[in-house]
């Protein structure tokens, strides 16, 4: 995440974007070895950490740990290329002892390879929120219901929707602590706004991964994780998950953004911050702003928050200091820790009473107690697709029968290569 130069949004931009990363294949061998070692009675724990933001979070915790527990050393080791190191030290016979990872498709290749420590049946998984529990388990890359077990413990969460510029809402005389619950609400709203001279939604082509974010948050609504398996499996088609979706897209970016959609996010910001439209679906600024859930159907029970597990905190399945991992972890996931976590990273906590630490997004805290969450649909798709520039070209061209059928080829071209 790099904070934008004109405007703070680098703290809010961990909660709501995250960062694209690519699919890694692994080679693996069943006797992989732990790194962590001892010498004079004193364990030394190999802590894996990726996530660049926190690095001095995260170090500073060992430290504090370190203090309580006089025979175990930590040694932190940030990484700022974290698939592709993690995947180095794998395959080298360096596994980790306790590894923070990203929730997405390189962590359920992983999973599903069996690297990871399993924590299905450990006490704890009681306490944490379900959403997020089952969005780490539907991301083990493996058909086998059975198989798809808590191979990490979800550690802080982010979301996917749209920001509110609430000066902009309230001029108009919308609630911009009420949005829309329903699709035909939201719509409704749009056309409301463009009546009125206001540009309802601050587009931001040039940079065609930020069409990924609403996709995603009307997709956690309209597909749930386990369709991806029939897409996988063959019994079903990118025109059968996404037909709904690639309509609404056109429908949002071809009727209701600026006249000139192709600017970059960070113009979009600015822009928004400025009070030049009412919406941005994705990020934000320092101005007066709400976060919200984006509506996909026109049932209100239904809707889902486009949410991810932004860390996983495991250890190495074949660690050799298991206690000395475990009190570390328990270290990190008690509530004081977790609170002070998401205070620093504006992060929804893990527990069932999740709460976030900022307050901007409590318009979407009641999606996270109450477990309606659904993961990023891009954590489904092979990172080798070009997904953000088959969007772009869908939103240009209003073709949705061609963005279809461009993403079922390619998939299948993937498929084709990979050996089961």
């Amino acid at each position: 995440m790099k904070p934008d130069s004109t405007t703070s949004v680098g703290k809010f931009r961990g909660i709501v974007y995250r960062t694209l990363t690519t699919v890694c294949a692994v080679a693996l061998t069943a006797g992989l070895a732990g790194c962590g070692n001892s010498t004079a009675g004193t364990v030394t724990l190999d802590f894996f950490q990726y996530k660049a933001e926190a690095a001095d979070w995260f170090t500073a915790k060992a430290k504090e740990f370190e203090k309580t527990h006089p025979n175990i050393k930590v040694n932190v080791n940030n990484s700022s290329d974290a698939t592709t190191d993690l995947r180095t030290r794998l395959v080298k016979n360096r596994e980790p002892d306790v590894i923070t990872i990203n929730g997405d498709i390189n962590f359920g290749m992983l999973a599903e390879a069996g690297v990871f420590h399993d924590f299905t049946d450990d006490d704890i998984v009681d306490e944490l929120n379900p959403g997020m529990v089952n969005i780490a388990k539907s991301l083990v890359q493996t058909n086998d219901e059975s198989k798809k077990r808590l191979y990490g413990l979800p550690y802080a969460g982010n979301a996917s929707g749209y920001i509110i510029n609430a000066d902009v809402w309230e001029q108009a005389g919308e609630d911009p602590d009420n949005p829309p619950q329903t699709w035909s609400e939201f719509i409704d709203l749009l056309q409301r706004f463009k009546s009125k001279g206001i540009v309802p939604i601050e587009a931001s082509t040039a940079d065609p991964w930020t069409l990924q974010a609403p996709l995603a948050s009307l997709n956690s609504t309209l597909v749930p994780e386990s369709e991806y398996l029939s897409l996988k499996d063959g019994s079903k088609k990118f025109s059968d998950l996404w037909g709904t979706v690639s309509d609404q897209l056109v429908e949002i970016y071809q009727n209701y953004t600026q006249k000139n959609p192709a600017v970059t996010y960070q113009q979009a910001t600015q822009d928004l911050a400025a009070g030049k439209a009412a919406i941005l679906p994705l990020i934000n600024s320092d101005a007066n702003l709400r976060f919200a859930q984006m509506p996909a159907t026109d049932n209100a029970e239904e809707q889902q928050l486009t949410a991810g597990d932004d860390v996983i905190l495991t250890m190495g399945a074949h660690t050799k200091h298991e206690k000395e991992a475990r009190e570390f972890i328990d270290f990190l996931m008690n509530d004081e820790n977790i609170k002070d976590y998401s205070k620093q990273q504006s992060a929804f906590t893990p527990y069932k009473d999740t709460y976030v630490g900022d307050e901007a997004l409590n318009g979407v805290l009641d999606f996270y107690q109450a477990g309606k969450l659904a993961d990023f649909c891009d954590h489904y798709v092979p990172a080798s697709i070009n997904l953000a520039g088959f969007l772009q070209t869908l939103i240009q061209s209003g073709n949705t029968e061609k963005f279809l059928n461009s993403m079922q080829s390619e998939y299948d071209k993937i498929e084709a290569r990979n050996f089961r």
